[in-house]
This record gives structure tokens, C-alpha cells and sequence, in this order.
């Protein structure tokens, strides 16, 4: 376990932000280390051994050698940009490049014998490794500890790192739509109370909800509230908003995840067949459908929907009803309309791009079978930008749901913030988005996270950042 915390800390305490996260969960642990490190560190074993090996490497004549080898590129650079150098500026040149070269030789040599700089970071990283200094701090440096454990792993540490993005991503968007509506022309207890209502009812609505408050103790009150999970009330009606948005939100979710699974089952397969086959019947034809599924407005498409499918031949309900499963087919099919299309689209793009590699040539070559050689390897590489295609219709899914919803009368959240908006019910709205956004970071999340499944480059960079 030492020897996993002291190779975690030091090789993520290089870069600045985890060293200070470091430093500050295990404050209570650096108070009593960074005296001690100051009191026993050495300042002349290092500095001895580095003028040591650089004498070493002085006297061997290395040094001459790469001036006399950067002196050489440096002519060669000059002649082939045609540039004007005279012979003493090389030299310079080259003298800088050949000490620099030395410095990290000497770096390099010491590191191998184990001789490390006279840092904090290298003190504290050597302390990691005594059991006894681990069971000693484990408790007040336990926040630290875990850290240093999270972040010992390459996957874990990324999930970690884009958590933490979205946090500030929810704080911004928050700002922003909380802006938007402070300085919106539109008047809360006038739209409320009506245009009959008092100057004192007005400042009475104003003093109860803090709309006379500043700007800046409004905006803290309403973001203080988002991650206590404390939303306050609307304006119209009183409602608890947490309780409304908890009420709302999972059927929009719902509708959203079976119109992108209906969206992927389809349209994938489809995109294939189309690159497979170009410029066939076939090829033609479904592009032919998928430019018709995106030119449709989904309104239009819901009310065809109902006319047809409700109304005519009395298949579907109408309207929503949470007790009738059949009621959200409609829905969802108009939903996922214009996804499918665009997926198959993008699927189609990537997959031409994908079977006219090198790769690909030579698997064909090897005697490999078509299906194997589009299975196997053309549909992993065509992954990537389909699957960023697919997250940003799902966001794009959770907002503009708004019209399918008021087509079928479904009380999502889509609609709830659009009925707010107008009023603006500064609560309502603020809490609906919020949720929308915390909704995309984490599929964003899982989206990069599938980028590592289909793509071993992007997961040996991971491992290597």
C-alpha cells in the first residue's frame, strides 16, 4: 500500500492543482512534515554530487562532442533556410544546447543512483513509504489518503477529474440562466398578481421571495440552494420545486433514453448497410427516409401521429397516462424521428471514411470476409464520432422535449420550464435546468468513457496523462 501511495504522489504531485490538493486535504498532516523537512533538509548532498558528475562529464569530453554536433546542425539549418549566420552566433548557440544537455544529463545520472533534489515533494513522497508515518497521519491526513487513491488510477482519476468539471460547468450554467432572468424585462409579482395589483402587494411578493434583495445575495442564495438540494418554492403556486422537478423529471428521462435506444437500434445498422452498399437502391432509399425524419417538425409529426394512430385507427392513446405503457410509444417515436436520421447520417459518413483505410484494404487482403473485416475492425474505429453525435442529441433530446410534451400532454420537465418561463418563476426554471445539466455532464462523462472502450490510443493516453 506504501509503495502505491508514495508512486501515486509522485507522479501526480508533478502537476500544480494536485499538489495543492494535496497540501490542502492533508493540511493537518503538512504542518507537522514541512517544519520537519525544513529542519533536517540538506542543502550541499545534492549540489555535491551534481558538480561531481558534471565534472565527469566535462572531463570525458562529451561536452565538445555536442558542441561540435549542434554547431554542425546549426549550419545545416541555416543553409537549408537560407538564413545568414555568422560562425561566432553558432557557436553561442551551440554552447547554450550543449549545456542545457548537460543539465539533464546530470539530472538523468543522479536519478539512476537514487540521489534525488532537496524538495518538499521528494521529502514527503519518501516519508509515503514508511508504514509507521502512514499509521501515524492516517487519520488526519485521511482526505489526502484518498485522493492520492483515486487518483492512483487512470480511469478512476479521469471519472474524478470530469465530476469536477461539471460541478463548475453546473455552477456556470446556473449563473448564467439565474443572469438571464434577474435582468429580464419580465416582472414576477406583476405577471402573478395582475396588472390591478398595489404598490405594497408588489413590494410584500418582492420581500418574500427576496426579489429586493441584490443581485449578488440573490445569486447566492440560489446556488447555495442547488447543492444542498433546497430549491425553495415557486412562485406560482407555492410548490415545492425539488419535489415538483423529482415528480417531472423521470418521465422526460424516460422518454429521452427509449427515443435514443429506439434511435441507435435503428439508425446504426442502417448507417452500415448504406456505406456498405454506396450509391445503391438501397443506400439511396434509406437516406432518402432519414433526410425526410430530419426536414419533419416534431409538432407536426405528434399531431399527424394522433390523428392517425389515435384518433383514426385508435392503436395509441391520445395522451399521456402514466398507468398505460402504450400511451408513450407516440411519443417516442416522434422524439426519436429526427435522432435516428441524424445518426444514420453520421453512421453512414464514418463508416465511408472508415473502409477506405489502409487497414481495412489489408484485412481484406488477408482473405478476411467482408462481415468480419466490417464487424471486427471498421465499426470499432467508426465508434468515435458517431458516439459524440449521440451524446449531443441526447442533451439536445432533454431540452427540446418541450414540444412533444405539449403535443401529448406529458407533464415533463420540458414543458414545467416553459410554463415557468414566461412568468419567470426564477426558482422553477433554475432548478429544471440545473437538473438538464447534470444530466448531460454525466452522459458526457460516460460518452468519454466509451471513447477508451473503442479506442486503445485513447486509452493508452489515459493511462499515460
Amino acid at each position: 500500500m506504501q509503495q502505491l501511495f508514495f508512486e501515486s504522489f509522485q507522479k501526480n504531485a508533478s502537476k500544480k492543482s494536485y499538489y495543492f490538493a494535496y497540501v490542502l486535504f492533508g493540511l493537518l498532516v503538512h504542518m507537522i512534515t514541512l517544519p520537519l523537512y525544513l529542519v533536517k533538509r540538506s542543502k550541499t548532498t545534492y549540489a555535491e554530487n551534481a558538480l561531481k558528475v558534471k565534472q565527469q562529464i566535462i572531463e570525458s569530453g562529451k561536452v565538445i562532442e555536442w558542441q561540435q554536433q549542434y554547431e554542425a546542425e546549426e549550419r545545416t539549418k541555416a543553409q537549408f533556410f537560407k538564413q545568414s549566420m555568422n560562425e561566432q552566433e553558432i557557436e553561442v548557440n551551440a554552447k547554450q544546447l550543449a549545456q542545457m544537455k548537460l543539465e539533464r544529463e546530470v539530472e538523468k545520472t543522479l536519478a539512476t543512483t537514487g540521489i534525488q533534489k532537496n524538495s518538499y515533494k521528494n521529502y514527503f513522497s519518501n516519508l509515503l513509504k514508511q508504514p509507521l508515518f502512514l499509521l501515524i497521519t492516517i487519520i488526519p491526513g485521511i482526505l489526502m489518503y484518498a485522493l492520492i487513491l483515486i487518483t492512483s488510477n487512470p480511469f478512476i482519476r479521469f471519472i474524478f477529474e470530469r465530476l469536477l468539471q461539471s460541478v463548475f460547468v453546473i455552477i456556470g450554467v446556473a449563473t448564467l440562466v439565474f443572469t438571464i432572468l434577474y435582468i429580464s424585462p419580465f416582472d414576477p409579482a406583476r405577471n402573478l398578481l395582475g396588472v390591478e395589483a398595489t404598490p405594497a402587494q408588489i413590494e410584500n411578493f418582492n420581500k418574500l421571495y427576496g426579489l429586493d434583495q441584490p443581485y449578488l445575495v440573490q445569486l447566492w442564495h440560489s446556488l447555495s440552494g442547488l447543492f444542498t438540494f433546497d430549491l425553495g418554492t415557486s412562485f406560482a403556486g407555492k410548490e415545492d420545486v425539488t419535489q415538483s422537478i423529482l415528480n417531472k423529471f423521470p418521465v422526460t428521462l424516460e422518454i429521452a433514453m427509449f427515443s435514443l435506444l429506439m434511435a441507435i437500434a435503428i439508425a446504426i445498422p442502417v448507417g452500415i448497410i448504406s456505406a456498405v452498399r454506396p450509391n445503391s437502391f438501397i443506400d439511396y432509399v434509406f437516406m432518402f427516409v432519414a433526410l425526410i425524419g430530419l426536414s419533419i417538425p416534431s409538432f407536426w409529426q405528434g399531431l399527424i401521429f394522433i390523428l392517425t394512430f389515435s384518433l383514426e385507427l385508435k392503436w395509441f392513446p391520445a395522451t399521456y397516462n402514466p398507468s398505460n405503457w402504450m400511451s408513450i410509444v407516440l411519443p417516442i417515436v416522434v422524439l426519436g424521428t429526427s435522432i435516428t436520421a441524424s445518426i444514420a447520417r453520421m453512421t453512414r459518413s464514418s463508416m465511408l471514411e472508415v473502409i477506405h483505410e489502409d487497414y481495412i484494404i489489408t484485412a481484406k487482403a488477408k482473405g478476411l470476409s467482408e462481415r468480419k473485416v466490417i464487424t471486427k475492425h471498421a465499426i470499432r474505429n467508426a465508434m468515435i464520432p458517431i458516439i459524440t453525435v449521440i451524446g449531443l442529441l441526447f442533451g439536445g433530446m432533454l431540452g427540446g422535449a418541450a414540444v412533444t410534451e405539449k403535443v401529448f400532454n406529458i407533464s415533463g420537465i420540458g414543458s414545467y420550464i416553459v410554463d415557468k418561463q414566461f412568468i419567470p418563476d426564477i426558482p422553477a426554471i433554475l432548478g429544471g435546468v440545473v437538473y438538464i445539466a447534470i444530466t448531460i455532464s454525466i452522459v458526457n462523462m460516460l460518452i468519454d468513457i466509451l471513447y477508451a472502450f473503442f479506442d486503445p490510443r485513447i486509452r493508452s493516453k489515459m493511462k499515460k496523462s
